[in-house]
């Protein structure tokens, strides 16, 4: 039998993903802006270091999210993500640097949707040749691909989508927005993750393009192509922070 993490029910043995409350998880939360400030402001010069005098990256779309956090058996926080919800004039953050749209591609409901925003793996976790921001191995041979998926870095991308899937279903979201560089949507493809590109590139913290992700449709994708994984994301998750 191979030892291929695809053909496992379980997706992320070495990892454990959470949702963070604001206002009840202070200490981790506080951990939480410190990596953001490290990994935009120091490493990738996303957002000017100097800005944050404290050490940590806070945003105005802070309050409103539900934010997420991945650990390691040893619990150190090593990936993070948020989910954005639309403000006051039912827009979200990637409107402001992608605003416009691919021929026939069409914005989700405002009320059913939610940015994917700020994720994240800890340098220590994406230091492989070929890895992004996120993680993931971007290498354009999608055979290596797949085999990087038995490696350490798409585990905590699983464990962190299966937080936010769970935490979707019960909030009414039916829709992800993500701005993503090409190779990640890519690496996600292989992941059976599937995004539509909705929009052109934009300079929005690197080059980037929107993309969207009905649930209904991925749901689909995943129960086709994988339907263990999807078995796996419909288990929740219990960890206490």
């Amino acid at each position: 039998m191979t030892t291929s993490l695809i053909d496992h029910a379980e997706f992320a043995p070495l990892f454990h993903s959470c949702e963070v409350i604001q206002g009840r998880d202070n200490a981790l939360m506080q951990r939480v802006f410190e990596l953001r400030f490290q990994v935009y402001c120091l490493e990738r010069g996303f957002l000017p270091a100097a800005n944050y005098p404290d050490g940590c990256e806070i945003d105005e779309y802070d309050a409103a999210s539900a934010h997420f956090c991945a650990f390691n058996l040893r619990r150190e926080l090593v990936g993070y993500v948020r989910l954005v919800p639309p403000d006051l004039t039912q827009s979200f953050p990637f409107q402001s640097h992608c605003s416009d749209l691919l021929e026939g591609a069409a914005l989700a409901p405002p009320s059913q949707a939610a940015e994917i925003s700020r994720l994240m793996v800890r340098s220590d976790y994406r230091r492989r040749r070929g890895d992004v921001l996120e993680g993931v191995t971007v290498d354009e041979d999608p055979a290596r691909v797949v085999h990087e998926l038995r490696d350490h870095s798409p585990q905590i991308l699983l464990s962190l989508y299966r937080q936010m899937y769970a935490f979707s279903l019960a909030h009414g979201v039916h829709y992800w927005y993500a701005a993503m560089e090409r190779l990640l949507a890519r690496a996600l493809n292989q992941m059976n993750f599937a995004f539509r590109q909705i929009g052109p590139p934009s300079d929005y913290y690197g080059v980037v393009a929107p993309y969207l992700g009905a649930l209904h449709e991925l749901e689909a994708h995943l129960e086709q192509r994988n339907p263990a994984l999807m078995a796996w994301m419909q288990k929740p998750e219990n960890m206490d922070v």
